[in-house]
């Protein structure tokens, strides 16, 4: 008998403790606690954001392996220097000329995930601006090649991608996963259905926050909570792509004030995974028009 498809439903990221948007208070107590041990008591994913921005330190990665259950699996998201080249300057100071010694930096910090059996994906999110042209399918083949031991989900925003045939081949041939993004949709966005591509299925939620998309920051563009019938609609294209798919991903990216693991408990509810409800610290303001409500999943 097949092996039945794994369903994991998680949040982009667990550690939000400062600026208006935090989680404290509003998904974690408002005492101390050790962010993941009691993140992991709702979820059996995550996605590790942090590795955007620098590679984490081995030991780090292995601290964060002994305080989750062995069901659990992390998503790794992939150093900015690969992806986003032109912010990695700005952040840094530096041109991102790739080396091997970063390749093999990088690899340094997915090892005690493989080790441990907790990798479950690898996540290249390849920004907005980043177009289907010459220059764009070498870096794209790049990564794919660079990174094609693990398994690979790629992210790919702009419409010039799912307006070429070439793109779902390349992707298919490669058993890479073509992320299916939702968000706020503009001339420019990459089409709502995208092909399954392999054989895992990577959903990434950002919300809908169209007015803030791209006046906001990096807290207010993903103010947005989904309604329950916008939940039951995400609901559905999961469970169709798991059908097909031998294992999927979906992640909450609306991480303001604590938003992100609000909705994906509801998901789980709604694919009628094994759940605990998130318990409510403060009430939530009723302050976005269409779309914000009061969260709560019902019990276990």
């Amino acid at each position: 008998m097949a092996e039945p498809a794994r369903i994991y439903i998680g949040t982009s990221g667990w550690s939000y403790p400062k600026g208006e948007g935090t989680w404290r208070g509003y998904f974690y107590p408002r005492a101390r606690v050790n962010e993941l041990e009691y993140y992991r008591r709702f979820f059996t994913t995550v996605e590790i954001n942090s590795s955007f921005y620098r590679p984490p330190d081995p030991a780090r990665v292995h601290n964060w392996v002994r305080r989750v259950p062995r069901e659990f699996l992390f998503t790794v998201k992939l150093w900015q220097k690969f992806t986003h080249p032109k912010m990695y300057q700005r952040a840094t100071g530096r041109e991102a000329a790739i080396s091997q010694q970063d390749v093999d930096l990088f690899r340094s910090s997915l090892e005690p995930l493989v080790r441990h059996g907790k990798l479950g994906a690898l996540l290249a999110q390849f920004p907005p601006s980043f177009v289907n042209d010459a220059y764009g399918r070498q870096i794209l083949r790049a990564v794919i090649g660079t990174f094609a031991q693990y398994p690979l989900a790629v992210e790919l925003r702009h419409r010039s991608w799912s307006d070429d045939r070439d793109t779902a081949r390349l992707l298919s041939e490669s058993r890479v996963a073509w992320v299916q993004v939702d968000e706020p949709k503009f001339s420019t966005s990459v089409a709502g259905d995208l092909p399954l591509t392999g054989d895992m299925a990577y959903f990434r939620f950002h919300g809908r926050n169209r007015e803030m998309w791209w006046r906001g920051d990096s807290e207010s563009r993903y103010r947005y909570l989904y309604s329950p019938e916008e939940i039951a609609e995400l609901s559905q294209r999961v469970r169709a792509a798991a059908k097909k798919a031998r294992l999927t991903f979906a992640f909450f990216n609306n991480h303001w004030q604590g938003y992100a693991p609000r909705n994906a408990t509801q998901m789980m509810q709604n694919l009628r995974l094994p759940f605990k409800d998130v318990p409510l610290e403060v009430v939530l303001p009723d302050e976005q028009e269409g779309g914000n409500y009061l969260a709560s999943s019902g019990g276990e």
